[in-house]
């Protein structure tokens, strides 16, 4: 190479590698602003780096969900769009941004087919599949929303976010069974929570939630009979499940209190799952939680797990974890074993 030639590729590189350094300066900074919610500071930094380089993706992608973040859901989408078109990197965040500014500006059902699109185009990831069920629970589509957000768990099950929809999936169409258990996990997830407290209240009222009992009458136990269907051992859990609180007022559990008679019940009904589990059932109710569940109960860690999932709305079980740090820290070995 000639040396005025070779001089002059030197340059262009220098000036290239100074503009991809001064670009990255703004996204760092910009990025701060974002995480400290400065939005506007946000967006004129990040507009300082499209005068170097318009086409960056990622630049456009920071500024697109600094837009969305300030609730300017058209702006989101201008620039989610400049990262489309380019079919290129940070395709999926992108997706997701546009996607859900199309929902909060009621376009609902045009966010749906953008996630569908997103899944064929991108793959199966946890966040398209989590979003594009939102929608349909949204719309109540409650059959094809679980089928997506199954999927997002099943392509990250620890995603608190997709247990908890189902939990509220499942609660809405009267499945006790599966409310629970999803329940369960996602205060294994998130046992400290705004919604924790939620979640836990709504644990406490499904477990026992079907018996009613009349003064001087007999206790009723209340099946939902859809429980009976082609998973028909839900129907002998959710029995179980009624059998377990109508037990409270038996002679050998008068002066229990309420977490010991918590922990048996959890107990039993975790055991039940795993004795109905057979070979032919499929599906995340028993080859995700229902195994997870059943080799817990038959682990000496159950109590810690309970006092753990219960610490958002029990005080008593907030004051276990303090004065108990041996046993958490022992759950958590046996959990990296499993």
């Amino acid at each position: 190479m000639k040396p005025i030639l070779f001089l002059f590729v030197f340059i262009i590189n220098i000036v290239v590698l100074n503009a991809q350094s001064t670009i990255d300066d703004f996204v760092k900074k910009g990025i701060e602003y974002h995480d400290a919610q400065n939005y506007e500071m946000a967006i004129k930094t990040y507009e300082k780096a499209l005068e170097i380089n318009p086409k960056s993706t990622l630049v456009n992608y920071e500024i697109s969900l600094s837009y969305f973040n300030s609730k300017n859901y058209e702006k989101a989408i201008e620039y989610s769009d400049k990262v489309l078109k380019q079919k290129s990197k940070h395709m999926m965040q992108a997706y997701l941004t546009k996607g859900s500014s199309l929902d909060v500006l009621g376009k609902t059902k045009e966010s749906i087919k953008l996630f569908e699109k997103a899944i064929k185009n991108e793959g199966s990831h946890y966040l398209l599949h989590y979003n594009l069920a939102l929608n349909f629970y949204k719309i109540g589509k409650l059959d094809d929303a679980e089928e997506h957000v199954i999927k997002a768990i099943e392509n990250n099950s620890n995603h608190a976010s997709s247990h908890y929809m189902l939990a509220n999936i499942h609660n809405y169409k009267g499945h006790t069974v599966q409310t629970l258990l999803a329940l369960h996990y996602f205060l294994f997830l998130e046992p400290d929570s705004t919604r924790s407290i939620e979640a836990y209240m709504l644990l406490h009222d499904k477990f026992g939630g079907n018996v009613t009992k009349e003064k001087d009458k007999a206790t009723t136990i209340n099946i939902n009979l859809s429980s009976l269907g082609a998973e028909s051992d839900f129907g002998a859990a959710e029995l179980m499940i009624g059998m377990l609180e109508a037990s409270k007022n038996l002679e050998e559990n008068v002066g229990k209190t309420d977490d010991e008679m918590f922990i048996e019940n959890t107990d039993s009904f975790f055991t039940v799952m795993g004795e109905l589990k057979k070979k032919k059932h499929k599906g995340i109710w028993w080859t995700f939680y229902t195994t997870f569940f059943y080799e817990l109960a038959k682990s000496n860690h159950l109590p810690t797990y309970c006092h753990y999932i219960n610490q958002s709305g029990n005080k008593d079980s907030r004051k276990w974890i303090q004065d108990n740090q041996e046993q958490l820290n022992a759950f958590g070995d046996w959990l990296e074993k499993i």
